[in-house]
């Protein structure tokens, strides 16, 4: 056998069987024989046949799934970097420090999606217009901006699923009369421009089947560019407006800041809010994945519900109760 083994190299594969049943006929009762592979050295040869192929494709939306080529998910990771549309007069939600930078409840929501998708983030400052319209030419990549999810905007806007919910609440000067929001009819009310409470002054605005009860008859409205604005025209002296209609959180944080707010009865509504992504730029479906499954992950071990409690006092990072 060595001379073969010498001549051809090898031995030949029909030897080795004769070989190996050879042997087999020499084992004992008990299974064990002289010279007999070891565990170890069987288990050895296991992580040879357990290579990508043999595991089964990836579940859509983990990090290791392939980005759609030439998508918006694909283009962010190559380029180390998301920019963000953001609103700097709009705390508690996102307001300019005095620094220079950016805080805020829906700031730190932003940057910890960027730090899980392992990008760096910047910030864009469109207005509230612009970013509803939709078509953003590659401006900027999302907006972690409170926006609300409406039949009409889906048309241009591609959204997650909500990552917090605030109700959207009426108040008025703090040296007014006025009790409730029925009191308001007839008169003016001041709204963000191109905003749901906006909407639903005009009666225009469409949740689907959780569309709210409509407004009061009569009332006008007085926009301006921002939310925050109303409040700081109330503290500017301007009379031109009765009432305020902004989210729970803006109004409550306007009152904590010494400015003269009031809120007045119940919240009128409940806004489902949610990460956005423009349809006509590239492609964004897996990357509005790879965000749902980021913030799934981020209420699941506390950090929404932290950075909730950090900014509002209270966490509203789940639906209320129906």
């Amino acid at each position: 056998m060595n001379a073969f083994v010498a001549r051809h190299g090898r031995l030949p594969l029909v030897l080795l069987v004769l070989v190996a049943l050879a042997v087999a006929a020499c084992t004992d009762s008990s299974g064990s024989t002289a010279g007999a592979s070891s565990p170890s050295a069987a288990t050895s040869m296991a992580p040879e046949s357990m290579g990508p192929e043999s595991m089964g494709p990836e579940s859509p939306g983990t990090e290791s799934a392939a980005p759609i080529a030439g998508g918006l998910l694909e283009q962010v990771l190559e380029a180390g970097v998301i920019r963000m549309s953001t609103d700097p007069e709009y705390p508690p939600q996102s307001s300019l420090a005095a620094d220079g930078t950016y805080e805020g409840f829906d700031i730190d929501v932003g940057t910890e999606i960027a730090k899980r998708l392992g990008v760096e983030i910047e910030f864009s400052t469109p207005s509230w217009e612009a970013l509803t319209a939709g078509n953003w030419n590659g401006r900027w990549d999302f907006s972690v901006g409170s926006m609300t999810i409406t039949t009409d905007r889906e048309r241009v806007i591609a959204f997650t699923e909500p990552y917090y919910y605030t109700p959207a609440q009426m108040s008025v000067h703090a040296d007014s009369t006025i009790a409730s929001v029925a009191e308001l009819t007839g008169q003016r009310v001041c709204v963000g421009a191109a905003t749901t409470y906006q909407q639903w002054i005009d009666g225009t605005l469409d949740f689907g089947t959780k569309t709210p009860d409509a407004a009061p008859e009569g009332i006008t409205v007085v926009s301006l560019p921002t939310d925050r604005n109303c409040a700081e025209a109330w503290q500017a002296g301007r009379e031109d407006f009765e009432g305020w209609l902004s989210s729970s959180t803006t109004v409550q944080g306007a009152v904590d800041e010494g400015l003269p707010v009031k809120a007045i009865g119940d919240p009128v509504f409940a806004e489902p809010l949610a990460v956005a992504f423009d349809k006509a730029g590239p492609d964004p479906s897996d990357m509005v994945t790879r965000v749902n499954a980021i913030l799934e992950e981020m209420r699941a071990d506390g950090t929404l519900a932290s950075l909730s409690e950090k900014w509002f006092g209270e966490d509203l990072t789940n639906p209320a109760a129906e």
